[in-house]
């Protein structure tokens, strides 16, 4: 449970940085980035695909979140082999789509630069994002406030198992 908890903080922290990392561009403000925008339309119907797939067959939708619960505790079980799986699809990805894979690369090189210039625009405009997604989506915002609190209070309790690569705290 507590190694479930670790794994969805740390998909929400890098979800964070990745949208970061997407926006976060010199003279950047709230408002979308136009390239995440035209993305966004993709992502929702994938989104709005999977509700409706899930409302016609729940027993379906059970299944594939037993099975996802699977592979997150084989991941946790062996991490490295999962890291290795990941970069694998990764490189496959980029083989196919280099272009894109490069101008994603760029983008975050630019941002780490420009955070690490100006830590504070980065933190409002984190911030700032975050606040907008929780106006959009208020309940998942609720959803993700508690686990965040619950992961907290287990790490109040034992610290040693929050503990990630490289000595930060979860």
């Amino acid at each position: 449970m507590k190694q479930t908890l670790r794994l969805v903080v740390t998909l929400l922290i890098t979800g964070m940085f990745a949208v970061a990392a997407a926006q976060g561009l010199p003279g950047a403000t709230v408002k979308k980035d136009e390239g995440v925008a035209k993305d966004a339309p993709k992502r929702e119907a994938g989104k709005d695909n999977w509700r409706e797939r899930c409302r016609k067959d729940p027993q379906e939708c059970e299944n594939k979140k037993a099975e996802m619960q699977k592979k997150r505790e084989e991941c946790r079980a062996n991490p490295d082999q999962c890291k290795a799986e990941r970069a694998a699809k990764r490189e496959a990805h980029c083989k196919d789509k280099p272009q894109e894979c490069a101008e994603a690369r760029k983008k975050m090189q630019e941002t780490r630069e420009q955070c690490k210039a100006d830590p504070e625009k980065c933190r409002a405009e984190k911030k700032a994002r975050h606040e907008e997604r929780c106006k959009a989506d208020p309940k998942r915002c609720e959803e993700m406030k508690a686990q965040f609190e619950k992961r907290r209070e287990e790490c109040k309790a034992n610290p040693e198992q929050c503990k990630a690569p490289g000595g930060a705290q979860g």
